[in-house]
């Protein structure tokens, strides 16, 4: 007696779950040791909360600041997000006022404005195109 036609289709359907079940145990590594967690991603140095009001942001991108000439109070903290891949400063160009050094793409920094009222260039000192004027009132 031969096998009904039904029992024919049946064959090759379990022997395929069973080729998926040991196909599937053959890749889960099998020691019996849990996988360990991915890696957390980076964090910026840039504040998780919304900013308070009168904080100061500058971006940098498409290799420019933006606002190029921002105005801040004195003594300010400063937020730089650096939204482009290369890496950028924000610093001032004459003396020491304030240098926020390298902000890596996709990263953040934090500068203070100097306390004395005046205008202070700024530069970015990896590329000299960028430029833009600080503001302190």
């Amino acid at each position: 007696m031969s096998p009904s036609p039904r029992r024919r289709r049946a064959v090759p359907l379990v022997l395929g779950a069973v080729a998926a079940l040991l196909l599937a145990t053959a890749c889960s590594g099998g020691d019996g040791e849990p996988s360990p967690a991915p890696p957390s991603p980076p964090t910026s140095s840039a504040p998780s909360s919304p900013e308070s009001a009168g904080a100061l942001r500058i971006t940098t991108e498409d290799f420019a600041f933006s606002p190029a000439d921002p105005e801040v109070g004195p003594g300010e903290k400063i937020t730089v997000v650096n939204k482009d891949s290369a890496a950028h400063t924000v610093t001032a160009t004459d003396g020491d006022a304030f240098d926020t050094g390298s902000i890596a793409g996709g990263e953040s920094g934090t500068f203070t404005a100097p306390s004395e009222a005046g205008r202070y260039a700024f530069v970015c000192t990896f590329h000299p195109n960028m430029t833009g004027t600080l503001i302190v009132r």
